[in-house]
């Protein structure tokens, strides 16, 4: 009968709105699964958000704000992922809204290798 295909539910529609009007921001980083220190990263990729290439300072204190967050996280001997992730976000956030105003999506990625 066809119900259901193509449905769309609310989360998706909320989501795909964010995402038009605020872009994303995806934050790669590597991290040694038996020291749980970096090993590469933090690396910053933006869609839809900003034009990299007019914005390379503001990526590039982006990135000095994650480092801090995963320095502090590494002091303070925090390796639980969900919490090294919900750390990165909640920094960068406050910091790119302080600077532009803007709310994109922050997507953090730890590899572990």
């Amino acid at each position: 009968d066809g119900l259901g295909i193509g449905d769309v539910g609310n989360i998706v529609l909320r989501d795909r709105k964010h995402l038009s009007e605020d872009g994303l921001i995806i934050v790669v980083v590597t991290m040694s699964k038996q020291e749980g220190k970096v090993i590469a990263g933090p690396d910053i990729i933006s869609r839809g958000f900003v034009y990299v290439r007019e914005s390379e300072d503001l990526m590039e204190e982006a990135r000095k704000v994650v480092k801090d967050v995963l320095d502090e996280c590494e002091k303070k001997h925090i390796t639980d992922w969900a919490t090294l992730k919900s750390n990165i976000r909640d920094a960068l956030r406050g910091f790119i809204y302080g600077k532009i105003k803007r709310n994109p999506m922050i997507l953090p990625i730890i590899m572990e290798v």
